[in-house]
């Protein structure tokens, strides 16, 4: 090679590690779209809620998204569940079906009128069997409303999808155990599926309606039958109904948790084997201040070159907000300290109107799902509501794009 050649061979290769360099401090989060998936904010349709997701193979391998969903019409007051399928990763969904198993039945022992139903459902795709595992918890109503002073004791329920698309028969996760007594539930939770077809989740659980506790979780799946296997001990918290709708992840070798609670924090800890897990800490900024947040949930959207938390809080834009429950934001993790980077926040989906002189007109969206399509696309899915103006509200798909390819197991 002559000294001209190399010259241009050196600068390429400056040029292409200084691009290299430049491409790397890119942030992850290259874009943020909205889209609407299903209307209703004039009140003359069906309002859905609790739209989640999970990405699954077709017979041919080809990526098809299961959602499941269901019709709200008043506070803990839902329709059956029903199932849909986009096979062009969003762009167009058929149109939701119910999935049998999961309406309303009789209370078994029960003549007097008094329903189960289900709510609350997360599914998601075991590949060890090829098989959805859609798992919600039971909810109990009488007539047309949510029966506040009946509810019986309360526990997860679930179905199967098979590869030829039928649907199980309604099953119960069983968990023997007192501490359950009043409920246990894994509700609107994300879980992981371990490489050997376990399953990796978390319950929140009380005797009491009061303090409730929330412990690591491994179940076995055969395709059929959820079965816990292991209950790690438990974290605590004392204030309100205690620690609620947890949600887990996996990220730099660690497993993580975000939990929901009522003292107006929301919680992280992390476990090495998903049972054991730190003292829990409350969600702060990396300056040290904690975030305000009114007892919602929180959920993880988790890239091979980052870990996120989608979430909501307390902002001037949404003082008079119910719990604050618009926008959704989402901001990076910083894992050494366990807090989230601050700079890096961005809203996820907007609040529509004005959440200070006229909050009754702003849709709330605090029960929503995180899911990953492609190697360059993560969702986040919502149903909105409107519960002081005749429960309206839009399905709403917010789609975010990565600068990186996310080399994370899609299923």
């Amino acid at each position: 090679m002559n000294r001209r050649h190399f010259l241009a061979a050196s600068s390429a290769s400056i040029s292409s590690i200084y691009w290299g360099l430049v491409q790397d401090d890119r942030p992850l989060i290259a874009s943020i779209c909205k889209s609407t998936l299903w209307r209703n904010r004039d009140g003359q349709g069906q309002t859905w809620f609790h739209p989640r997701a999970c990405l699954m193979p077709d017979c041919l391998g080809r990526p098809v998204v299961l959602m499941n969903l269901q019709a709200i019409a008043g506070s803990d007051y839902f329709g059956q569940v029903h199932w849909t399928l986009s096979r062009d990763l969003g762009k167009t969904w058929s149109v939701p079906q119910p999935i049998p198993s999961l309406g309303r039945e009789p209370v078994p022992g029960r003549d007097d009128g008094l329903q189960a139903a289900v709510c609350d459902v997360t599914p998601q795709y075991h590949p060890t069997t090829g098989s959805v595992i859609a798992l919600g918890h039971v909810v109990f109503y009488r007539g047309e409303h949510f029966a506040r002073d009946e509810q019986l004791p309360r526990y997860p329920v679930y179905v199967t999808r098979a590869g030829n698309g039928t649907w199980s028969e309604r099953k119960t996760l069983a968990w023997d155990d007192p501490r359950g007594g009043h409920i246990y539930s894994n509700n609107c939770g994300q879980r992981i599926t371990l490489p050997n077809g376990d399953v990796q989740m978390s319950l929140t659980f009380g005797p009491r309606p009061e303090n409730r506790m929330v412990s690591g979780v491994i179940s076995t799946f055969d395709g059929e039958e959820l079965k816990i296997r292991n209950v790690g001990p438990p974290l605590h918290n004392p204030r309100g109904r205690g620690l609620l709708e947890p949600s887990v992840t996996r990220y730099g070798g660690q497993f993580w948790i975000t939990i929901r609670a009522e003292d107006n924090r929301g919680y992280v800890s992390c476990s090495d084997d998903g049972l054991t897990w730190a003292e829990k800490c409350a969600w702060c900024w990396d300056d040290g201040t904690p975030l305000e947040m009114s007892t919602t949930q929180q959920h993880w959207l988790t890239h091979s070159e980052g870990l996120f938390l989608v979430y909501t809080r307390k902002d001037p834009s949404n003082e008079n907000v119910i719990r604050w429950r618009a926008p959704l934001w989402v901001a990076q993790v910083d894992i050494e300290k366990r807090c989230l980077i601050k700079s890096s926040e961005q809203v996820v989906l907007p609040l529509v109107g004005d959440g200070v002189k006229d909050p009754d007109k702003v849709a709330l969206m605090g029960n929503f799902d995180v899911t990953n399509v492609s190697p360059f696309e993560s969702w986040v899915t919502v149903g909105e509501w409107m519960p002081r103006d005749n429960f309206k509200g839009d399905v709403l798909l917010a789609r975010i794009c990565w600068s990186k390819p996310n080399r994370l197991s899609l299923w």
